[in-house]
């Protein structure tokens, strides 16, 4: 029986770590400023926090939450936990980068935290890197309803989704983009399959994402087999793999294609 109880605890250790959902979120190098170490702990996946260390004493000056989760129940829980990624430093500001790609400025005399406008740390000719675009988009931009009507917006991380958004078994693309007559912003899906494309968002209303994707900060793609491990009325029967959307720190929802046209199913409030 004294045997028998750690190979017992050490199974139950290996089920665990096997049914885990992500990975260990990335060791963060800490930053030096003025005798002061600045540190990502990254232990918490609900709400993303730094310390502020004194260098010579080595004792713990103060922590400050950079930005927290909401945590939708109806979700797997780790999935949705997103950390801090990497920290640098620039004139005094500590600049706080999540996993997806949202960049903080904290100024380190008051402990303030801004959000500047992602085209601040942008590439200096983002639109101009057509090597980093794929060819559905690129033919897309050159050819079909995204030349005339609306451009790219490079404003949210990353800047482009794959999926099999309309559920044919052929990879799609979804991509952030601009109405060119009133700078409404929202999303076009790319068939990649026809090439053809549907735009949400950016003048074309849906649900209560309205017409304009101002408020959307965050997107990622929430797959088909994972809403199929949900519980039965929790998520809708998806024919392919949805579009996750949100803000931080407030609703999200599901964007997907129902064999006619995208329809919007509400997360939270």
């Amino acid at each position: 029986m004294t045997r028998f109880f750690p190979i017992l605890l050490l199974l139950v250790l290996s089920v665990g770590v096997a049914a885990a959902k992500r990975a260990a979120p990335a060791t963060v190098e800490p930053v030096t400023y003025d005798g002061i170490r600045y540190v990502a702990p990254n232990d918490d996946g609900r709400h993303a926090y730094i310390e502020a260390w004194d260098i010579q004493t080595n004792k713990k000056l103060w922590n400050l939450t950079v930005f927290t989760n909401r945590i939708d129940p109806k979700l797997e829980e780790d999935v949705q936990w997103v950390f801090i990624d990497k920290l640098n430093l620039r004139d005094g500001t500590l600049l706080v980068t999540s996993e997806r790609g949202n960049t903080y400025q904290i100024d380190l005399k008051t402990k303030a935290i801004s959000q500047p406008d992602a085209a601040q740390f942008a590439k200096p000719d983002a639109t101009a890197d057509l090597h980093d675009i794929p060819e559905l988009i690129n033919r897309a931009v050159t050819n079909g309803l995204l030349a005339k009507e609306y451009e790219l917006s490079f404003r949210v991380n990353p800047f482009y989704l794959r999926g099999d958004f309309i559920g044919d078994g052929k990879a799609d693309i979804a991509v952030p983009v601009k109405q060119r007559s009133t700078g409404k912003l929202g999303i076009a899906i790319i068939n990649g399959a026809t090439d053809t494309v549907t735009v949400v968002g950016a003048g074309n209303a849906i649900g209560n994402g309205g017409d304009d994707f101002e408020w959307m900060d965050t997107w990622q793609v929430y797959s088909k087999s994972c809403a199929a491990q949900k519980a039965e009325g929790s998520v809708p029967h998806l024919r392919g793999d949805a579009l996750l959307v949100g803000k931080s720190e407030a609703a999200s929802a599901l964007i997907y294609w129902n064999g006619k046209r995208c329809v919007w199913f509400q997360q939270g409030d």
